[in-house]
């Protein structure tokens, strides 16, 4: 992230200059006594002192003035405190407690919220078992399917409750911060950075935004701008109870946190991507658009995605990470390169497979996150205005509603195409007019196509429909038999057993998808 210009910053500190000692406040904080003899871990980061000891956290600003962030008065600590409570409360309630100030009496002795004068101001929190933060789970491959769609659900309603900001003129705000990061990047060329790369990255992202104009300015007016995290990356998440919680928000500067929902979920997405969890990141990604119905966001996410990873490459650079700084510069790069695209379908017989087996086809394939996957339940759901593991009524499985469906699914695939990804279109397709729309969508781009056709028996079907729980789907046996008795015969799609294990499914499937195998 990067500053807002004037506010008074004086521009003769140095990048996190400190600019008031707060050494006596560092002591007692540190120091066992001052929590009731508990022992006492102290975390440090660029703009915070932690101190955690028994079942609480005490969080210091650090007396630093950046010139994206100035915590250089009590007073300007004490408003970020406040802030940082208040915006927090927002997804982790539970966690931030209170905001209480450090004092000193007049024998010398200090105190949290004592009598006496006022040296400084700390936030209250709940400890919480480090071990459940994202990236540690992440580096011990615990991020399971089941826990990072928890978490794109968690996003996703805190995305719908933030605070809308229809009047920010977004394309601006994104060319502000892509000049910015280009700035602080040319100051680590040419001892971290190579010149031609930043200004390469510079040149192509400026580039995307007069491309995507509109569309930017769009997003403001229909209320995708919102008072979002505006720090949302694997380390200021954590389980509480079982569930997600996002943490820790940027909560010194409105502005910054005031994006497009998609540049927050980009982060995201972004730290996944540089820590190799491709999987992980398209879960979440097909989550989060199940979730939401925002699709127009794909032909953002490359350019959101590519200015998150240039603001950590000169972060980074900045703390003198220099091998981190240059894999997020690459990857900023890499995350706008065009990459080929595809569509491919596939179809059977509700319990056949489909769904598990396009989740398994997407990750890899095309950009980063990997593919979009489009399943004809959930967009049912979402015309329906549902939510997805709502029981429809018999009245949203008519004909028209099917048709309606079926028309979704195309324009949803030309739109990810569009915006180039690799699109899987998952739906039964027992029509044959239906198959031959959803393949004229894959004509129409002049992309190839691959149609993928589920078999499985009877029996197999009725077993793993009566079986099948928390599924989006809502079929159940009786639709199965009805389904049976109304598929026209499947010609020019591959044909596969349904019936055997996943893994063999997937190897096969695999070995006929454009750009895998």
């Amino acid at each position: 992230m990067i500053g807002r210009r004037g506010e008074g910053m004086d521009q003769e500190f140095r990048l996190g200059d400190i600019v008031e000692d707060q050494q006596p406040v560092i002591d007692f904080l540190s120091d066992p006594a001052s929590h009731g003899g508990d022992p006492v871990e102290t975390v440090r980061t660029h703009g915070a002192y932690v101190f955690l000891a028994g079942d609480r956290a005490v969080k210091l600003k650090r007396a630093v003035r950046f010139p994206y962030m100035d915590f250089s008065t009590v007073a300007k600590r004490r408003a970020v405190c406040e802030a940082e409570l208040r915006l927090n409360r927002r997804t982790a309630p539970t966690l931030y407690q209170s905001v209480m100030p450090v004092t000193m009496d007049d024998c010398g002795a200090l105190a949290i919220g004592g009598a006496g004068r006022i040296l400084d101001w700390v936030v209250i929190m709940k400890r919480f078992d480090q071990a459940t933060l994202f990236d540690r789970l992440a580096g011990e491959e615990a991020l399971s399917v089941p826990l990072v769609e928890s978490l794109a659900d968690e996003i996703a309603t805190f995305h719908a409750s933030a605070a809308v900001a229809p009047d920010v003129d977004l394309p601006s705000e994104v060319l502000y911060v892509v000049r910015g990061n280009t700035a602080n990047l040319r100051q680590g060329s040419p001892a971290v950075f190579s010149a031609a790369e930043v200004e390469a990255l510079d040149e192509r992202c400026a580039s995307l935004i007069g491309t995507h104009r509109d569309l930017l300015l769009r997003r403001a007016a229909d209320g995708f701008v919102r008072h979002c995290h505006g720090d949302l990356h694997l380390r200021n998440i954590c389980l509480i109870d079982g569930v997600p919680t996002l943490f820790d928000c940027l909560e010194f500067d409105d502005r910054l946190a005031t994006i497009d929902v998609a540049y927050d979920l980009a982060f995201l997405l972004m730290d996944l991507e540089h820590r190799g969890l491709r999987i992980a990141a398209n879960r979440v990604l097909n989550r989060y658009l199940a979730r939401t119905g925002d699709y127009r966001l794909l032909t953002l996410l490359p350019l959101y995605m590519s200015v998150r990873a240039a603001v950590r490459a000169h972060v980074s650079a900045a703390s003198d990470l220099v091998e981190d700084a240059q894999s997020y510069l690459r990857l900023a790069l890499r995350l706008i390169d065009p990459s080929p695209r595809h569509l491919v379908a596939v179809g059977g017989l509700s319990g056949s497979g489909k769904s598990t087996l396009a989740a398994a086809l997407a990750p890899p394939l095309g950009r980063p996150p990997g593919a979009v996957l489009l399943r004809s339940d959930v967009l049912r759901k979402q015309l329906a205005g549902r939510d997805l593991f709502e029981t429809l009524p018999p009245d949203a499985y008519t004909r028209d509603q099917s048709v309606a469906v079926y028309r979704r699914l195309g324009d949803c695939s030309r739109m990810a195409l569009d915006a180039g990804y690799v699109t899987i279109a998952d739906a039964v397709f027992g029509r044959e007019d239906e198959r031959d729309a959803i393949a004229a969508v894959a004509a129409g781009a002049g992309i190839p196509f691959c149609g993928l056709w589920l078999d499985i028996s009877a029996a197999e079907q009725d077993r793993r429909l009566a079986a099948r729980t928390g599924d989006v789907s809502d079929a159940t046996p009786a639709i199965g038999e009805r389904q049976r008795s109304m598929v026209d015969p499947v010609r020019d799609w591959y044909r596969i057993d349904a019936g055997r294990d996943m893994q063999e499914i997937l190897t096969d499937a695999r070995s006929m998808v454009p750009g895998d195998g």
